[in-house]
């Protein structure tokens, strides 16, 4: 019903950046909140940054001043840009979505296939 297409994951250097977008499609009335999670090996899945409608932002404490979320609106789609990357962030990165298919349906949540990003040192 909803798919999610993820784009901006790979290999970077301690230290760099990268930029990556989720664009959500097919049935949706409305966004609640869209965002990224993280997953690493033997790790519980994470929240590191949100955007709700409104433009209210939420980060994970240790991203905080080095992650930035961002949202197109007019193209269901959200930003993720990462900064001074350090060796604890290297997971698998998800984004998702909470969305409503109709006016005063259930709100349903989907996940992107997910993204490797590693850090290098």
């Amino acid at each position: 019903q909803v798919q999610l297409e993820e784009s901006g994951g790979g290999l970077v250097q301690a230290g760099g950046s990268l930029r990556r977008s989720c664009a959500a499609s097919g049935s949706i009335f409305s966004i609640n909140a869209m965002g990224w999670y993280r997953q690493a090996p033997g790790k519980q899945r994470e929240l590191v940054a949100s955007i709700i409608a409104g433009d209210s932002r939420n980060y994970a404490d240790s991203v905080k001043g080095r992650f930035t979320i961002s949202r197109d609106n007019a193209k269901n789609t959200v930003y993720l840009q990462m900064e001074s990357l350090k060796p604890e962030d290297p997971a698998v990165y998800y984004c998702n979505t909470r969305v409503l298919s109709a006016p005063g349906g259930w709100p349903y949540v989907y996940w992107g296939q997910g993204t490797q990003v590693t850090v290098s040192s």
